[in-house]
């Protein structure tokens, strides 16, 4: 399964790689919303993972973007540190499968994707 993690915190970009990357997931990074929508021009993913605070393109703008310019049916698992609840309900409405707010267990992260992605069941360790 292969997963863009759209993340510009390089320790969680990081630890997230090396949990994913242990389960077996194919993980693609990008340190920012610009070069994610770039990658998602070029190439075909299972899921995307985004961070909500971002430089250059932001996850809001990027959910936007999979949905209405590239309408991407991927699912898009939204990662923030933000417990503003106006904002969990906006990347819904833009189309978000899943809101996990920061700091969160990667097992928990597992989980979700597990649930998105039928196939990644059979991923891992």
């Amino acid at each position: 399964m292969k997963i863009l993690l759209a993340e510009d915190d390089t320790l969680t970009r990081k630890s997230l790689t090396y949990f994913l990357e242990a389960r077996e997931y194919e993980v693609v990074i990008a340190g920012d919303g610009e070069i994610a929508h770039e990658l998602l021009k070029k190439g075909n993913f299972d899921l995307i993972i985004t961070d909500l605070n971002m430089p250059k393109i932001g996850g809001l703008e990027l959910l936007h973007l999979i949905r209405k310019e590239l309408a991407l049916e991927t699912p898009v698992i939204v990662l923030t540190a933000s417990g503003i609840e106006q904002t969990e309900l906006d990347a819904f409405a833009m189309g978000a499968s899943e809101f996990i707010s920061k700091p969160f267990s990667p097992s928990v992260l597992d989980l979700r994707i597990k649930r998105l992605v039928p196939h990644a069941k059979t991923a891992g360790v």
